[in-house]
C-alpha cells in the first residue's frame, strides 16, 4: 500500500497526505499546506515521520505552517529563507523539548555534560525529553553518539508543553535562537553504550563550554 494511502486510512484527522507530485511546481511547499489542509509526502522514511508528527502534533505543526507563510508573504521566496524561516525550519526538523529539574537545566544551559548526565544522572528519572523534528527522528534510526537536537526547555509546570510552545514560538523569540543543543544518545537510558566508561570525554560531541555563556533557556 502506497505511503499517502495508508496515512489517509489512519483516520479522518486532518491534514490529509498527497503525493508530492500534488505540489505545483510555482508554489512553497508551506503555502500549499495551508491553502489546501494537504501535505506533499514522498514515500521515504524521512516524510513518513513528517506525517506522523503532524498526527501526534497537529496544533504545533500547523503553528509553524502559519509562521512559515506569514514570513512568505512578507519576504516572498529568495535564494535566503532569512532567520526566522531558517529557524522555524530547523525546529521542525530537529527540535525537541525538555521538562526538568532544575540542575539539569543549568548544567544543560552551562553545557557542563558531566553534570548533566553523570552528577545528575538519578535526576532524569524525574525529565521528560520529547522529540518532534522529523529529520531528528529519521537520524536515530542509525543511531551515533553526535546526533544533536536542538532542545527548548519547557517548563516542568506546563501541563501541555505543545500550548505553551506555540505561546512562545514567535518571529521575535526564534530570530534570538533560543535553544540549546542536547547529544540525545547521552540521555541515560536511551543508548546502552553511555553506560561505559569514559563515554562523555569525546569532546567532538561533548564540547567544553565557552568561557562566558549565557543562558538560553525560552522560560519566561
Amino acid at each position: 500500500m502506497p505511503l499517502v494511502e495508508a496515512l489517509n486510512r489512519a483516520g479522518d484527522l486532518l491534514p490529509r497526505f498527497v503525493d508530492q507530485s500534488a505540489l505545483p511546481a510555482d508554489e512553497p511547499y508551506e503555502t500549499f499546506i495551508a491553502r489546501t489542509g494537504c501535505v506533499p509526502t514522498r514515500s521515504n522514511a524521512h516524510d513518513l515521520f513528517n506525517a506522523l508528527v503532524w498526527q501526534v502534533h497537529p496544533g504545533l505543526k500547523a503553528h509553524l505552517n502559519a509562521l512559515q507563510v506569514e514570513q512568505i508573504k512578507r519576504a516572498g521566496v529568495g535564494a535566503a529563507r532569512g532567520a526566522v524561516r531558517d529557524a522555524l525550519t530547523l525546529f521542525d526538523e530537529n527540535a525537541a523539548w525538555l521538562q526538568a529539574p532544575a540542575p539539569l537545566v543549568d548544567a544543560l544551559q552551562q553545557r557542563e555534560w558531566v553534570r548533566l548526565f553523570s552528577t545528575h544522572r538519578s535526576l532524569w528519572q524525574d525529565a521528560r525529553l520529547q522529540l518532534f523534528g522529523h529529520a531528528l527522528l529519521d537520524k536515530l534510526r542509525q543511531p551515533r553518539k553526535a546526533i544533536t537536537a536542538h532542545v527548548w526547555v519547557v517548563p516542568l509546570e506546563a501541563a501541555d508543553p505543545t500550548a505553551w510552545l506555540v505561546g512562545r514560538l514567535t518571529p521575535e523569540s526564534l530570530a534570538r535562537k533560543p535553544w540549546l543543543p542536547l547529544p540525545v544518545l547521552g540521555v541515560p537510558g536511551w543508548w546502552n553504550s553511555n553506560e561505559e566508561i569514559g563515554f562523555y570525554d569525546d569532546a567532538s560531541v561533548f564540547r567544553r563550554p565557552a568561557r562566558t555563556l549565557k543562558s538560553a533557556s525560552p522560560t519566561a
